[in-house]
């Protein structure tokens, strides 16, 4: 029975993860803790055998893969369907000025659920119905591979609902941090979830959540 192995990883911290200013499609550099992480990730990566490296086309992601890319002598393919949820009129501003500047939609936000669309974005469900589906696309194409992927903090917390069945409006239990190793598998249409949230190769360089709430 065919299977895809999937090691899926979140880009190193960046300038906005550190200040708590919302992302989304908006990008903003690696800190030197997340050029440190990410450095850490791809020496661990040389010791995997996989064939395929697969990357957001986000600048976050992609200098991320780039680095990654340097130690394993990969090809990057970048597909914007990696990409974090849209969060429109909310990127670039911090939780503070969210709510100063949009009360309104932020109070929608916080009280609608996963189908809410912020206005010039996207719903959570929009999102990970557009990362699922690339992924198990990508599941499809590689049976018997072993493939990375790197990508945002909101892509893995939707595959691991996903691979679940918890529903997008359950509060979230788990964490995930920068740079982090997750292993899932794909087999004919299912998702299995084997490892989640390894850092260990971080332990020089330290961890940061730096989540994008």
């Amino acid at each position: 029975m065919a299977r895809t192995q999937f090691i899926i990883v979140r880009h190193g911290q960046t300038q906005w993860n550190h200040r708590g200013v919302r992302q989304g499609h908006l990008d903003s550099d690696l800190t030197e803790r997340g050029i440190a992480q990410a450095n850490a990730l791809a020496t661990r990566l040389t010791r995997e055998h996989f064939t395929r490296l697969y990357s957001s086309d986000l600048g976050r992601a992609l200098r991320t893969a780039q680095i990654i890319a340097a130690s394993t002598g990969h090809e990057i393919v970048t597909d914007a369907r990696l990409r974090e949820r849209n969060l429109g009129i909310f990127q670039g501003l911090n939780g503070d000025e969210i709510r100063a500047r949009y009360p309104e939609e932020h109070r929608l936000h916080r009280s609608v659920g996963p189908d809410y669309v912020i206005p010039g974005g996207e719903s959570v469900r929009q999102q990970v119905a557009r990362n699922v589906a690339y992924l198990t696309e990508l599941g499809r194409k590689h049976p018997d591979e072993t493939v990375v992927v790197v990508t945002h903090g909101g892509v893995l917390s939707g595959l691991f609902r996903h691979t679940f069945s918890i529903p997008f409006d359950a509060p979230r239990r788990f964490e995930f941090t920068n740079a982090g190793l997750n292993v899932f598998s794909y087999r004919e249409g299912d998702w299995f979830l084997q490892t989640w949230g390894d850092t260990s190769h971080l332990c020089d360089v330290g961890t940061v959540d730096g989540d994008d709430p």
